[in-house]
């Protein structure tokens, strides 16, 4: 499983270990003290603080903090990673096409490094969770909406990642907020912050829907004065499977 690993190293030789690593299918683990800039649709900054940045042999990454288990920052997919050295630090970059998006990743200290063979074969079966809910809506957006279509998943804006990014009939920008139970007032709080942030970013009106199983009353009365939309899904909804996407590494 341990493949190398490295304590306290200086920014030459991390830049030749991440060098030496980053393409070849592994999984790297570097603890330490690090800012994140993304900029793509949104624009947003992670200053400098104690995280944990893991790259997977699939070539997404995830910069995270101390506390939740939502990263801070984080790419999906890349279609291009590569490391360098700038003003002293190493710089790992993340960036993908389409749509145009980077993360860069700057590493003011590293506390360790680690080079990991995981390998797991074993079938993951997990039954109706969000993340299986948020891949069968983004399959079949009309069961939100009839004319819906889904332009991003996890997109990143300022204030965290929109489980859904998408325009409606009318050519409205829609931010659809996924909850697998029973939706409450902090994910009504959750889904206006995440169209506020992207009202700052567009010209077109944006809606937000949170999309549920069931609503607690009170939250549905905060949702509808704030202009916010609820609609009532299953949690895992019946959708065909979608053909997998090759690796991209």
């Amino acid at each position: 499983m341990l493949i190398e690993s490295l304590t306290h190293p200086a920014p030459e030789a991390l830049l030749a270990f991440l060098r030496a690593h980053l393409h070849a299918r592994v999984t790297l683990h570097l603890a330490g003290e690090v800012e994140v800039l993304y900029a793509g649709r949104a624009t947003s900054m992670a200053e400098a603080g104690d995280r944990l940045l893991l790259v997977k042999p699939d070539g997404s990454v995830q910069v995270h903090g101390p506390r939740g288990v939502k990263p801070v920052n984080w790419q999906p997919r890349t279609d291009h990673l590569s490391a360098d050295l700038d003003g002293g630090c190493v710089v790992l970059h993340a960036e993908r096409r389409s749509p145009a998006e980077v993360v860069r990743v700057r590493v003011i200290q590293c506390a360790q490094v680690t080079a990991l063979n995981l390998a797991d074969e074993a079938l993951f079966l997990l039954q109706g969770s969000e993340a299986q809910m948020q891949q069968a809506l983004a399959r079949a957006p009309h069961l939100i909406e009839p004319g819906l279509s889904v332009l991003d998943r996890e997109l990143l804006v300022g204030v965290g990642g929109i489980d859904l990014y998408a325009r409606d009939a009318q050519g409205r920008y829609v931010v659809v907020e996924l909850k697998r139970g029973k939706a409450g007032h902090e994910a009504v709080h959750q889904l206006g912050r995440y169209v506020d942030a992207v009202r700052t970013q567009v010209t077109a009106p944006v809606r937000g829907i949170l999309a549920a199983p069931d609503i607690t009353l009170p939250a549905l009365k905060v949702a509808q004065a704030a202009g916010l939309e609820y609609v009532k899904v299953e949690a895992l909804p019946q959708v065909e499977e979608e053909a997998r996407q090759p690796m991209l590494f």
